[in-house]
């Protein structure tokens, strides 16, 4: 349903380690990164990322005061498919003078290409900005370091208000907890909102876009429950939208009534079954008309038993006609799910 092709490699993912780390910045982006691991691994395919900790210290002490080593001197070479992730501080996080802090800057000027994916933890994002590598883009960190962002990177747009913000490879996130939101978002793009949603699922967390973006994908929405039937009924929905559905089947999925499955949909999710089917089978016709080339008619098979019907139910949760997806450019169109 997604046409997303996960790597058949592990992807290199070099976690930027400095003095003072900010635990839950560390820990929190490389249990998502663990978790695709281990789902992947679980579905029978490779692993989707190697996780390698770096730094130019050979000893460093986190928030919490535990005291880290064991991990490896900043690389001589970066392989071109890569992942950095610059984790935040606590401290002196705009203060580059120290001699390790300079190397580090020297290293990410040196090895850092368009070709990588950056990820900047919460003040992570500062590190980047005095590199450069923020320069002409938008970007975001923690709300209490807007303006020593601006001071150390005059050139970027600094963005207030964000969970996280993407522009091109470079991704930057506000404080702590939002950088499990924005590696989970990459996961995502990586191999497909269902795999990251089951991995939010996991670790009990609702699973957020961009500050920047209109609305809660429909494959994401409505997961922030712990009912395992209500949770079985989606995945149904979700793994075959087009499927002629009534609510007799997907209560039997549910194990319930079609009565008490009506009702405990809209107390768990906050929406009707039938409208959270509709949602579904418009975020994927959506989605047909952005990244293909198929007519109206071919699209509206996701579900619908014409074009009209897929038209009458389109102005339920669209503001914007389908033409609207199929003139405007596919990249901007497809959004952060």
């Amino acid at each position: 349903m997604e046409q997303i092709t996960p790597p058949k490699q592990p992807i290199p993912v070099y976690i930027l380690l400095r003095e003072n780390t900010l635990a839950l910045d560390l820990i929190g982006p490389a249990e998502v990164l663990r978790y695709a691991n281990r789902l992947a691994e679980m579905e029978g395919r490779p692993a989707l990322f190697d996780l390698r900790y770096i730094s130019a210290e050979s000893r460093i002490d986190t928030s919490i005061g535990l005291s880290l080593a064991g991990f490896s001197a900043l690389p001589k070479r970066v392989p071109t498919n890569a992942m950095l992730l610059l984790i935040g501080c606590t401290g002196n996080d705009d203060d580059f003078s120290g001699l390790a802090a300079q190397a580090t800057v020297a290293w990410l000027r040196r090895h850092v290409k368009p070709s990588h994916r950056l990820l900047c933890i919460c003040t992570g994002a500062l590190l980047a900005g005095y590199a450069g590598l923020l320069d002409d883009r938008q970007c975001t960190t923690h709300h209490n370091h807007y303006d020593s962002l601006r001071k150390l990177a005059p050139r970027a747009r600094v963005l207030e208000n964000r969970i996280f913000v993407e522009d091109g490879s470079a991704y930057t996130s506000a404080g702590v907890t939002a950088g499990i939101d924005l590696t989970l978002h990459v996961v995502a793009q990586i191999a497909g909102y269902q795999f990251a949603a089951a991995i939010a699922r996991t670790m009990v967390i609702y699973m957020r876009r961009a500050g920047t973006d209109p609305q809660l994908s429909p494959w994401l929405a409505f997961r922030n429950h712990l009912h395992p039937a209500i949770h079985r009924v989606q995945d149904a929905i979700i793994g075959n939208p087009s499927a002629d559905w009534t609510i007799a089947q997907l209560a039997q999925i549910a194990c319930s009534s079609e009565r008490h499955l009506t009702r405990l949909f809209r107390e768990h999710t906050g929406t009707g079954v039938v409208d959270y089917l509709h949602r579904i089978r418009i975020g994927l016709a959506r989605e047909l008309l952005v990244q293909s080339d198929l007519g109206i008619e071919r699209v509206a098979e996701v579900g619908f038993n014409s074009t009209r019907q897929l038209r009458r139910i389109w102005k339920k949760f669209e503001t914007t006609p389908p033409s609207h997806y199929r003139a405007i450019d596919r990249d901007a169109a497809t959004g952060h799910f």
